[in-house]
C-alpha cells in the first residue's frame, strides 16, 4: 500500500517543533522576549503562505524481515548500522533491524517507509529580501518535519492502525511519547543519503515533487525520508 497526502499550512502549522526554529536562528538559550518576537514574525508568514503552498507527504507499508544487520523490505537489501556504543553499560549495541522479525523465522513483518515535501516555491519565493527568504527556508524545513509529525500520527492510528487508540497532545508527540520511531536518512542511525535511491525505488519520490542528486540528497532541500517501526521497544 502506497498513499499520498497533501497539506495546507494550517493543517500542520500545529506539529511544528519551534525549538528546532529557534536553534536554526541562533536562538537557544536567548531571553524569551526574542524567541517570541521571532515566533509572532513566522507566524504571520505562515498565516500569508495559507492558500498559496502546501505540504505533501507520501508513505508505503511493506513485508519486510531482518536478515543479520539488513532489513529486506520488497525484495531489496537495506543495510543498517549497529551501533559502535552501548546506550548503557551492560546494554546491547542495538540495530535498526532488530525490530523487525528475523527471515529465519518464515513470519513476515511490516516496515512503513516515508518522504515528505513542501511545494517547491516556497524555498524558491522571496529572493528580492534576505530576511523573508531565510525565513521561509527555516519555515519550510519545519514545515516538512510537521508534516511527517502528521502523517505518521495518521499511519499509526489508521492507515497501519496498530495504536488506534492513541491519544497524544501535540507536547507529547513532539517529545515522542508514542509507539515505535521513524528514523529518518541523514540521522545517526541511517546516515548515509545513498539510502535514499533505495526509498525512491520503493515509493517514487516524483510523486510528490521530490527529486535526488547524484549524491542521494532530496531537493526541495525541506524534505525527509525514512522508515516507520511499530515495534513497541524500538
Amino acid at each position: 500500500m502506497i498513499k499520498t497526502r497533501r497539506y495546507d499550512i494550517h493543517e500542520v502549522a500545529p506539529y511544528i517543533n519551534w525549538l528546532y526554529f529557534f536553534h536554526a536562528w541562533g536562538l537557544s538559550g536567548k531571553p524569551k522576549e526574542e524567541k517570541d518576537r521571532m515566533r509572532r514574525e513566522a507566524e504571520h508568514m505562515l498565516a500569508k503562505m495559507e492558500g498559496s503552498y502546501s505540504t505533501h507527504a507520501l508513505f508505503g507499508l511493506f513485508e519486510a524481515n531482518a536478515d543479520g544487520d539488513d532489513i529486506i523490505i520488497g525484495g531489496m537489501r537495506f543495510p543498517m548500522l549497529r551501533q559502535q556504543v552501548p546506550s548503557a553499560e551492560g546494554q546491547p549495541n542495538l540495530c535498526l533491524a532488530d525490530f523487525i522479525r528475523p527471515l529465519s523465522q518464515g513470519v513476515t513483518d511490516t516496515i512503513g517507509a516515508f518522504a515528505a515535501t513542501v511545494d517547491k516555491s516556497m524555498e524558491t519565493d522571496n529572493q528580492h529580501d534576505d530576511y523573508l527568504r531565510m525565513l521561509s527556508q527555516t519555515l519550510a524545513d519545519r514545515l516538512a518535519e510537521a508534516t511527517v509529525e502528521r502523517m505518521h500520527q495518521e499511519v499509526r492510528t489508521h492507515w497501519w492502525g496498530y495504536a488506534p487508540d492513541e491519544r497524544l497532545t501535540t507536547e507529547q508527540l513532539l517529545r515522542e511519547e508514542f509507539q515505535g520511531i521513524r528514523p529518518a536518512v541523514g540521522y545517526p542511525s541511517m546516515p548515509d543519503t545513498s539510502m535514499n535511491f533505495l526509498l525512491d525505488r520503493l515509493l517514487n519520490f516524483s510523486t510528490i515533487g521530490i527529486r535526488l542528486t547524484t549524491s542521494g540528497m532530496m531537493m526541495p532541500h525541506a524534505s525527509v525520508s525514512g522508515l516507520m517501526f511499530a515495534h513497541p521497544a524500538a
